[in-house]
């Protein structure tokens, strides 16, 4: 009858200690398991520059974005800017979930401007941070003796020597589901400058960020410092954006005010000729439209 407890004992014990190794197993694995972060921002682009996010594959996104004119330009003269306009039209394509490529065209200038994005590391409960290269070429098609938005003359006429490229290090963190933070180290080479106060290699550091208000509403801003190696009599200054993000289902409304009127790089980070001191600020808008053209997709939807 000893015997024939004991064994009874024993057999009732291993379910519950192989239970507990069970339950230890799954923990294992679950810390084991990679969590990735999401949404560190909204959008590919912040106001002006880049995120560190990327368009998902096969997906494609359509920008529309708005500068008015100054807002010291007078009521009467110039309803506050209102009556002024520079518009970039884009679309940029998710090749893969890591690489977006993209194209637009801006008023100021006449610019095109062509660009890849690579999303290299990416924030998780074993990467502190995501890292994505960005890299750009813009070129101006005006007419040779046309006056820039700097004033200066466009005397080139060979297109090589109207070209610019950009190429940035954007680091970011999504700190929590409310605050974001990102560094942008950026090298920007003109084939030919403009001007004396613009070096033909010039070194800029962006910082920006994104704190979330509600759910659907978010506060962000953007500096850009150009000075490391810009002359000091240089009348370009450093480029200030703060605005709102509002989140409409299958798009993103940006609102913001600036003192860089263009939208590319070589325009917002080396050639601003504004200032918030003295009210050269402009209004603007960002609209981002997302399409899918994952023919998967829409055959599972169906």
């Amino acid at each position: 009858m000893k015997n024939l407890i004991i064994t009874f004992l024993c057999t009732l014990s291993i379910p519950a200690f192989s239970q507990d190794d069970l339950m230890k197993m799954l923990e294992n694995e679950t810390k084991n398991q990679t969590e990735y972060t999401a949404a560190t921002f909204k959008g590919t682009r912040l106001i002006n520059g880049q995120t560190i996010e990327t368009v998902g594959k096969n997906q494609l996104n359509f920008w529309i974005s708005h500068r008015f004119g100054a807002l010291n330009t007078g009521f009467i003269d110039n309803f506050f800017g209102l009556d002024e306009a520079r518009i970039r039209l884009g679309l940029e394509y998710g090749i893969s979930n890591q690489l977006t490529v993209g194209i637009g065209r801006s008023s100021q200038e006449k610019m095109y401007d062509f660009y890849a994005k690579y999303k290299l590391l990416r924030q998780s409960n074993t990467m502190p941070v995501t890292l994505t290269l960005y890299g750009s070429n813009a070129i101006s098609t005006v007419p040779t003796g046309s006056f820039l938005e700097s004033g200066t003359e466009m005397k080139y006429k060979d297109n090589l020597e109207r070209m610019t490229y950009t190429g940035q290090i954007l680091l970011a963190r999504k700190f929590s589901d409310r605050f974001s933070l990102q560094l942008m180290p950026t090298l920007i080479h003109f084939n030919k400058a403009e001007t004396i106060d613009t070096p033909n290699d010039m070194v800029a550091l962006g910082v920006g960020g994104r704190v979330k208000l509600t759910k659907r509403l978010s506060i962000t801003g953007e500096y850009y410092f150009a000075d490391f190696n810009r002359p000091k009599t240089s009348l370009y200054n450093n480029s200030l954006a703060v605005g709102f993000d509002i989140e409409t289902g299958g798009h993103v409304f940006q609102l913001h005010f600036t003192n860089a009127r263009g939208m590319i790089e070589r325009q917002f980070i080396a050639q601003t000729t504004k200032s918030w001191s003295d009210g050269g600020i402009f209004y603007g808008f960002n609209i981002a439209r997302g399409f899918s053209l994952d023919k998967k997709a829409k055959e599972l939807h169906k």
